[in-house]
């Protein structure tokens, strides 16, 4: 059995990986930024624990001997489904397994936010003790305030009681919530108008694709703050950065963007009033442990031809 981890593993993860994988797999870790491996180890591969590298259709028509692309996490826009299916290639995702770390990232990014942390750290290590006044001005407790959480899923659900635990108000949006949801649940643009923070849990698809955009930003409470750690393509980067240069969002938090990985000089970088990390929200050594042992169990379950977990194709 051949199997492909397609991600900059580090060697002590590779360590714990091996000793829990069978020793008969041919088990590879190819870094998502080499490509040239990636091309010498993909044929022969028969599954495929695929991070956020696309798999596209030329590549899984490229590899007959391909039956399984794991998902290790949950997305799966990265993965040509019809290409999948066509070719007779089982995709599975992990409903949840990475949940916990992105609540807990998301938090930690209002938290920064309150206290604009990355522009006063930054100014520290420039030599600046003082916190100018403008800057005070800026700094809250979250405390009082209220949240609004754009779906209900997973996510939302470990985030709410922590947010509550620290005083703040939730409010959510969902076209489906679930009947034991008891978060108040309103029209987006209701929810938008009331939260000093916004914070975005819902998958990409054709009906959320730039859902943020100008005309939505116009319905922020005035000076709201943005956090996306779902997907970049949900808002519109050219009306985040009007609507930031304007002040109807005082702060944007981006785990996620259009463009993966971003080039150095995009316009969202350049700015004081960004906080922006490189799609990490989900990346923890806890995440990882319990995704590859989904992983493993998955593998073993395709080479017994016995039902795959969380089976998408």
């Amino acid at each position: 059995m051949k199997v492909l981890f397609h991600f900059n593993a580090s060697a002590a993860l590779m360590d714990w990986l091996r000793e829990r994988a069978p020793s008969d797999w041919q088990l590879v870790c190819c870094p998502e930024s080499d490509a040239l491996a990636f091309e010498r180890h993909w044929p022969g591969t028969q599954v495929l624990w695929h991070v956020l590298k696309p798999v596209t259709g030329e590549r899984i028509a490229a590899n007959p001997s391909l039956r399984l692309v794991q998902k290790i996490g949950v997305g799966v826009n990265t993965i040509d489904l019809e290409a999948a299916a066509k070719h007779k290639v089982a995709v599975c995702n992990m409903p949840g397994v990475n949940s916990r770390a992105v609540a807990e990232m998301s938090l930690g990014l209002m938290l920064m936010a309150a206290r604009r942390l990355n522009q006063i750290a930054w100014q520290l290590r420039q030599g600046q003790w003082p916190i100018a006044e403008h800057t005070q001005a800026q700094l809250f407790e979250l405390y009082g305030k209220t949240v609004g959480l754009v779906g209900t899923g997973h996510v939302p659900r470990l985030l709410t009681p922590m947010l509550q635990a620290l005083g703040v108000r939730v409010l959510s949006h969902s076209r489906h919530p679930p009947a034991d949801w008891h978060v108040p649940v309103l029209p987006l643009d209701d929810m938008l108008a009331q939260s000093d923070l916004v914070s975005l849990h819902i998958p990409l698809t054709p009906q959320t694709q730039a859902l943020f955009n100008a005309e939505r930003f116009s319905r922020f409470k005035p000076g709201a703050i943005l956090v996306n750690t779902a997907r970049g393509e949900l808002v519109d980067e050219a009306a985040l950065s009007q609507a930031l240069d304007s002040g109807q969002l005082s702060m944007a938090c981006l785990d996620v963007f259009a463009q993966e990985p971003m080039p150095p000089g995009h316009p969202l970088l350049q700015r004081p009033d960004v906080i922006a990390t490189p799609h990490m929200a989900w990346l923890t050594q806890d995440m990882f442990h319990r995704a590859l042992n989904l992983a493993i169990d998955n593998t073993r379950r395709m080479a017994a031809e016995l039902e795959l977990l969380h089976r998408i194709v």
